[in-house]
């Protein structure tokens, strides 16, 4: 399947549905530093995708998948905090989690094909 828009890759996809995920969990949260640095991240997977396809360049398109990585495994580290400390629950944590591991191993996939 050729991929003509950033919308048709799997992995922007799941990166969407992981920042609408975490935006139901995080969004009324009062600790807005907190808060605003796990949105940022997780915006940040999905946005990294979307800019790199656009500058229509395998060595620059790699470039950011690599940035959405890095931005997957801030989330992740973030959620250990935020287990610990009460802002998510065991289930809500392995959901998130779960779904940072899999675009990570997505994206270095696709990094690996270019």
């Amino acid at each position: 399947m050729k991929i003509e828009k950033f919308e048709d890759i799997v992995a922007w996809q799941k990166a969407k549905e992981l920042t609408i995920q975490c935006y139901d969990i995080f969004g009324s949260l009062k600790d807005y530093g907190f808060r605003d640095q796990i949105l940022r991240a997780c915006v940040s997977i999905m946005n990294n995708i979307a800019e790199g396809f656009e500058r229509r360049g395998d060595k620059e398109f790699k470039h950011f998948l690599f940035i959405a990585k890095g931005s997957c495994a801030e989330v992740r580290s973030m959620l250990y905090i935020a287990v610990e400390i009460g802002y998510v629950n065991d289930k809500e944590f392995d959901i998130v989690y779960s779904r940072t591991v899999e675009i990570s191993k997505i994206l270095s996939g696709f990094i690996k094909t270019l």
